[in-house]
């Protein structure tokens, strides 16, 4: 690829911009409208969000689903079901989003973070099984990026070791693992529909699960502790009031519509600029070719290896995105290194310090972590690959582009 590169005034290879996102219609004005007319606003009302949690439920093959105000919460719910208490720990991944760890101390439990596989960035198997102690009680696996994680090694684990796995589904709507759709797997799943997620409604988030136990302790958690059939102002377990309403219900029906179609295409489209991607010297996409999956891309995730270009990772994505490819470097401080974490800043909830004073979040020996938030993890966002095949080939181009000019790049600093 010829040409000075953008960020140097040469000519872009990308002037169109890719799909934005959300994708709304029609459908969502409709849907907002039924609900502001009928006066039914709130979930104990209305039947957006019940419509929503069973057909939501459905289409993972789970029978229980509990629709929450966000993904956050829903996490920390599915952890008190569960019974995770003073004492306890949960391993997490520490290349993720805060939540997935803070639920954790929420808890009042301590969160243990293990390693990723270095092709994929889900959390590795083997470092699970390391890191297991008399406390662990639990285990929650991120399907990072949408490529879910190895669940077949994670649930044997958890078997062996009576452990509860909490799917952390936040960047996998609509991913599939061995032909087992994401949520289904674990004994409880969480996903977020936060304003960039691939099924959003602004805020929101849902549980899933098989369990009618866990399923009554959620829906109780979630609803003021309150149980079915007892009076409106009995309550029988620390909760609150984590409902989703029912605007974001109808909204999450109109998208829900489109999911499994959107779903398709970015897996398909991930696939072929995967194939593209490959061949540029110094990059290498997220590995989805362990066992069968259906990805769900939220995000394009990829090594970078500065070794090759010359230039740090800030330098390639700013060049990067000066080509009309939008990218960012992703989690460039994962969360054992959080000023939360290497402060010890956890307020209230102080049975992490009591059970593990000497823990020293912030130099654990996480190195594939490490690597991936210093330098060599970076993403292209899911809007992305809702474009076709030739929006793929001009991603693919910028980054040919970048590669072939490496030398200007290595002077451009």
């Amino acid at each position: 690829m010829t040409g000075q590169l953008a960020m140097r005034g040469g000519a872009a290879i990308r002037t169109k911009p890719f799909p934005s996102w959300p994708i709304y219609g029609r459908e969502e004005e409709d849907a907002l409208l039924r609900v502001l007319h009928s006066g039914k606003w709130g979930r104990m009302d209305g039947q957006e969000v019940a419509t929503f949690e069973k057909q939501f439920a459905e289409y993972h093959g789970v029978p229980y689903a509990v629709a929450v105000v966000n993904g956050t919460v829903s996490l920390r719910i599915a952890l008190l079901a569960a019974g995770i208490k003073a004492g306890d720990e949960v391993i997490v991944p520490p290349y993720t989003f805060l939540a997935t760890a803070s639920c954790v101390l929420e808890a009042n439990a301590t969160p243990i973070f293990v390693d990723l596989e270095p092709d994929t960035y889900n959390i590795d198997p083997a470092a699970i099984e390391k890191a297991i102690t008399p406390r662990t009680r639990a285990i929650i696996p991120v399907h990072f990026a949408g490529l879910p994680a190895d669940m077949d090694a994670i649930m044997a684990i958890a078997r062996r070791h009576n452990l509860t796995v909490i799917e952390d589904a936040a960047h996998a709507h609509g991913a599939e693992y061995k032909g087992r759709r994401v949520g289904s797997i674990g004994h409880l799943a969480s996903f977020s529909f936060q304003s960039s997620k691939n099924l959003c409604s602004g805020e929101g988030g849902i549980l899933l699960t098989a369990d009618k136990d866990l399923h009554e302790k959620c829906k109780a958690i979630h609803n003021c502790g309150r149980m079915p059939g007892r009076a409106w102002y009995e309550h029988f377990v620390i909760s609150g009031n984590y409902r989703l309403g029912e605007f974001q219900g109808a909204i999450l029906n109109a998208q829900f519509a489109r999911m499994d179609d959107q779903t398709r295409h970015r897996d398909e489209m991930g696939a072929y600029l995967h194939e593209q991607l490959a061949k540029v010297p110094g990059i290498a996409p997220q590995n989805r070719g362990r066992y069968p999956v259906r990805h769900a891309y939220h995000l394009f995730s990829f090594r970078y290896d500065a070794s090759v270009y010359g230039v740090p990772r800030s330098t390639f994505i700013k060049a990067l995105t000066a080509e009309g490819v939008p990218a960012t470097e992703g989690y460039a401080l994962p969360l054992h290194q959080q000023p939360l974490f290497v402060n010890k800043a956890f307020g209230p909830y102080t049975a992490c310090l009591d059970t593990h004073p000497g823990m020293n979040f912030e130099n654990l020996p996480l190195p594939v972590c490490n690597r991936a938030s210093a330098g060599e993890g970076a993403w292209l966002y899911q809007s992305l690959l809702l474009g076709g095949k030739r929006d793929m080939d001009d991603i693919a181009a910028a980054f040919h582009k970048l590669y072939d000019n490496r030398a200007e790049l290595a002077n451009a600093r």
